[in-house]
């Protein structure tokens, strides 16, 4: 609503952000129907609208994927990385209303930023530069990232991360590097969260549960999240696959006989 966006710009105003209401041509060319531009403290123009225009033809990818989820929850999330998360983490939890998720300490410093259900629309890094880290796109199959994966590994010095999975968003994902140098995470599977009701916490178990070798962290990085990862692994960390409706096949358990006995007295 018209409202709501002077609202924002009204509330950044206020805050001393300098917001620059956009030009009828940029709105047209972005879409919308207004369109409003600012800076967060690391120097990242960012874009507020309303008035999406939806286009009555659907989405052709191109190649056969199963789709990405997006919707209610956004396109997926962003990374940035930052030269100092304190001086960037108030302009995005107070003016901007994001909340967060969870934290890490080691091997990197990391907060994520929850703004619906999707675990994290937004993340910082904390690398002693500002920049773009990497985004992430959800899709509906595993398989998909699986070949994606494929071609991606076709290319040489295409993967920056292995395939793995998180142990906060719970995504089996990899990374791609793109031609402008930032990330491409291509993932599935990825956690909701209740925001209402959701606490944040510190990670202690590192960013993965398992895979995820990033070829992008200094040596000694590499081996703190390797050691993590090898932590989790002998402690038995486990966790739950996120699916959708539609997506899975419930299979027996261990015991057939012990599912028929369950069955009947259910």
């Amino acid at each position: 609503m018209s409202a709501t966006l002077d609202q924002l710009a009204a509330r950044l105003e206020q805050a001393g952000v300098a917001v620059v209401a956009e030009p009828r041509t940029l709105a047209d060319a972005r879409r919308v129907r207004a369109l409003i531009s600012f800076h967060d403290p690391a120097g990242n123009r960012l874009e507020a609208f309303y008035g999406a225009e939806i286009d009555d033809t659907p989405f052709r990818p191109g190649r056969s994927i199963s789709g990405f989820r997006t919707g209610p929850l956004g396109l997926g999330h962003a990374v940035l990385t930052v030269e100092n998360i304190d001086a960037v983490m108030p302009f995005y939890v107070d003016l901007l209303g994001f909340g967060l998720s969870d934290y890490m300490m080691k091997p990197f410093r990391a907060y994520f930023f929850h703004i619906n259900a999707r675990h994290h629309s937004l993340a910082l890094i904390e690398t002693g530069k500002n920049g773009m880290h990497h985004l992430m796109v959800e899709l509906f199959s595993l398989d998909d990232v699986g070949q994606s994966y494929d071609v991606a590994l076709s290319q040489q010095e295409r993967v920056s991360v292995t395939l793995g999975r998180h142990t906060n968003d719970l995504m089996t994902s990899f990374y791609a590097k793109t031609p402008s140098s930032f990330m491409i995470e291509c993932g599935w599977g990825g956690r909701e969260i209740e925001p209402k009701t959701w606490l944040p916490f510190e990670l202690q178990d590192g960013p993965s549960l398992w895979g995820h070798e990033r070829v992008w962290l200094p040596p000694a990085d590499r081996e703190v999240a390797r050691e993590m990862r090898m932590r989790a692994a002998a402690e038995g960390r486990r966790e739950p696959v996120q699916v959708m409706e539609g997506n899975y096949k419930l299979m027996p358990g261990a015991c057939p006989w012990w599912d028929g006995v369950s069955e009947r007295g259910a």
